[in-house]
């Protein structure tokens, strides 16, 4: 069972290495709301499509202030060929040690196909200007959650 943090916490101020190897922290973006998302593996057909449906609205992310980020537990070489693959024009995060999901409440057991083991669950959190989590997403398809993002900024 995970515990994902809630709407109101304030946003464990992670540090992790992006694509290009490059440390970025979370308080490095106070000042602009961010999209923190959790997706469970680069390059496989779900978080394929949901990383091209952010990549597809990133002017409106921008017209919002929303800086996207999206976290997994693939090594850092992995996400600079899943930008390079599907052209996304936004920051992958390496989590290789799920310290970040351990802090966001997102990493626990997972059932598929029969097996149980421990992972990374697709959730999404909106953090604000002043590093609290804003909204939480945790229901949605992998091929609208852009779609659920968006009307969740336009009709706030």
């Amino acid at each position: 069972m995970i515990t994902p943090l809630d709407a109101g916490s304030p946003a464990p101020d992670v540090s992790l290495f992006d694509q290009d190897g490059e440390s970025i922290s979370l308080s490095d973006l106070k000042g602009k709301k961010v999209l923190f998302y959790f997706y469970p593996k680069a390059m496989t057909p779900g978080c394929t499509v949901q990383a091209q449906g952010l990549r597809d609205i990133k002017a409106e992310l921008d017209a919002h202030n929303v800086v996207t980020l999206g976290v997994s537990i693939d090594p850092v070489k992995r996400l600079g060929k899943f930008i390079e693959r599907d052209s996304l024009n936004f920051t992958l995060l390496s989590d290789e040690d799920h310290a970040a999901a351990d802090a966001f409440g997102v990493w626990g057991e997972k059932k598929f196909m029969g097996k149980v083991y421990d992972g990374l669950h697709r959730i999404s959190f909106l953090i604000n200007e002043e590093g609290v989590i804003e909204h939480v997403f945790n229901k949605f398809k992998t091929k609208t959650h852009h779609e659920v993002v968006l009307d969740y900024l336009n009709n706030k």
